[in-house]
């Protein structure tokens, strides 16, 4: 959609930009960016610049975890059986993964249990539990999941386990009945209150390093895990996660993990390639992903826990292949679901619904419908018996989906998730209630009309001023994602001196822009724009919305722009 253009923050004065900049040794247009994102201090953005371990806060300010740490030391002090309970999603595979590294490297044998999607739905369950008991399992800890699954909370007590939650979803009104609950969420304010489920998992981990007998093992190695399910949960990208993620980046990096060089491979990187958070959230994350959402989340955790490249490079494989059919049911999941919202443009919420859609593929599709249609959206499938409708949502950074699944909560057989993004479930006779219900409330909040999406932009950035020495600057604010967007930046008044299409479908269109004024040529990229911006642009003189990046295709650097918007409101 269209967007209205708006200065992001407020700009130090040019003198002050300076001075800051001096003692960073950074551009002033690295202060300017650093000051729109709220860092007012030269300690902040240094701390910001270079975000090291030592940054972190003491893990015993995750709510719940000193408590928890002390729990699992006495059972398993007292020889009990652990088992960790995980959740299908890149989040819930890597904090199961890194929970079983973790141990493992303590010479601790434990079982995992991921639940199938298809066949088990989110969370814990009775019916895993009492075979989990079957096993001998006394220890039960969950990971990414478990705020909200009483009734299988209560039955492992009953059958004698101890059971430590550990989590990072929304708890509701009431808590489980655990002996112990570790989740950030339980208190707000602390410096820990965005942490994924993976990331708990890691700051409950450090804290048993220092409880458990015997020699410590050596959790950095464990970060890799961290920053992909971070970077997979589209959690925020500030604060403690932002330490956890660029240094998880690093062990990306060196892909010491077979599992994590064979995911490289298949995604066509080179084994030792340096990846963004944008490439992590775009290329490795989907094909773990992919495994859970159509089916068995076991290969991905195989995957992670492999020991060498040539046990992990088959689970890859496979995983790519499973990936490639999900794009397929995606695209036609994805069509349907924007015809379906093409007669309902004068809602102001979207409730979507096919029987035959995949309950596994339905979450992005409605991140596509949310992208084009900027209109909080939920979208439904039956369960494969018929008795009962699964759906998931997205929303748009104006309103509160988890709050507003809250308030119609009475015609719901159960929701949970987040303010952007939920999962829900109802009986069939319920979907004509749920449209009506979640418009009204939509409406109640929004208005009736849907909102123009904002682009925020940090300043125009004439093309003179886009050095390869400016963009290696830019690659310091990595990772990029929620709560720290790429930078975005306007253009002066540009000539589209070139304009094609490219890709499978012609979906995307590459531009070249001149700079009348300082003769200055780029390239750039809209990516699945050619339906909105076509041929007949080509020798308009237009303004652009872009991200400047290095592109290094084919082995060499060449500065490219990625094309956001044009002739924006500004």
């Amino acid at each position: 959609m269209p967007c209205i253009w708006k200065a992001r923050g407020e700009k130090p004065s040019p003198d002050e930009a300076v001075r800051m900049a001096e003692e960073l040794s950074v551009s002033p247009l690295i202060v300017d960016i650093l000051m729109n994102r709220g860092l007012s201090s030269l300690q902040e953005m240094d701390q910001f610049l270079s975000p090291g371990l030592r940054h972190l806060a003491d893990p015993n300010e995750v709510p719940g975890l000193k408590e928890a740490a002390e729990m699992l030391t006495q059972a398993l002090g007292e020889g009990r059986k652990l088992a960790v309970w995980g959740d299908y999603d890149v989040d819930g595979i890597t904090s199961t993964a890194l929970v079983s590294d973790f141990f493992s490297a303590r010479s601790i044998d434990i079982l995992q249990y991921l639940p199938n999607r298809m066949e088990e739905g989110y969370g814990v369950n009775v019916q895993g539990v009492e075979r989990l008991a079957q096993d001998g399992v006394g220890v039960l800890l969950t990971v990414d999941c478990g705020i909200s699954d009483h009734e299988a909370v209560a039955r492992a007590r009953e059958l004698g386990m101890t059971v430590v939650v550990s989590d990072h979803h929304l708890p509701g009104d009431t808590l489980p009945d655990a002996h112990a609950i570790c989740n950030p969420r339980l208190s707000e304010g602390g410096p820990y209150d965005d942490l994924a489920g993976v990331g708990v998992a890691f700051m409950l981990m450090a804290a048993l390093n220092k409880l458990l007998p015997g020699t410590p093992a050596e959790i950095r190695e464990l970060l890799d895990l961290v920053a992909l399910g971070t970077v997979a949960d589209v959690v925020s990208l500030k604060g403690m996660n932002r330490i956890l993620v660029k240094n998880g980046l690093l062990v990306i990096k060196e892909a010491k993990r077979p599992g994590i060089a064979a995911l490289k491979v298949v995604s066509e990187y080179e084994r030792d390639a340096d990846l963004g958070a944008g490439q992590i959230g775009f290329n490795l994350a989907p094909r773990i992903n992919a495994a859970g959402r159509m089916g068995d989340p076991g290969k991905g955790l195989s995957l992670l826990l492999a020991k060498s490249f040539d046990e992990a490079m088959p689970f890859a494989e496979e995983l790519n292949a499973i990936n490639m059919e999900r794009r397929r049911q995606e695209q036609e999941i994805t069509e349907e679901a924007f015809a379906q919202a093409e007669s309902m443009r004068d809602k102001a919420g979207l409730v979507l619904f096919a029987e035959h859609w995949h309950p596994g593929i339905i979450g992005i599709v409605a991140s596509r419908v949310v992208e084009k249609y900027y209109r909080p959206t939920l979208i439904l499938c039956a369960t494969e018996d018929g008795t009962l409708y699964k759906g998931s949502g997205r929303s748009i950074s104006e309103f509160d989906l988890h709050e507003s699944l809250k308030a119609i909560s009475p015609i719901l057989n159960g929701f949970g998730g987040h303010k952007l993004a939920a999962g829900l479930s109802i009986q069939p006779d319920q979907l004509d209630a749920l449209r009506e219900q979640f418009n009204d409330h939509v409406v109640e909040k929004l208005g009736p009309k849907p909102l123009t999406p904002t682009l925020k932009l940090d300043r125009e950035l004439p093309f003179g001023e886009i050095t390869h020495t400016l963009l290696s600057e830019l690659e310091m604010l990595q990772p990029y994602g929620m709560g720290n967007p790429e930078p975005v930046f306007a253009s002066a008044p540009v000539t589209v001196a070139e304009h094609r299409t490219f890709g499978r479908e012609r979906e995307h269109v590459k531009l070249v822009l001149a700079d009348d004024v300082t003769g200055a040529r780029l390239p750039g990229k809209a990516w699945r724009m050619a339906d909105k911006l076509k041929r007949d642009v080509q020798g308009r003189v237009m303004r652009f919305a872009f991200t400047p990046k290095i592109d290094r295709f084919q082995g060499v650097p060449r500065i490219d722009l990625r094309i956001r918007d044009w002739d924006g409101i500004f």
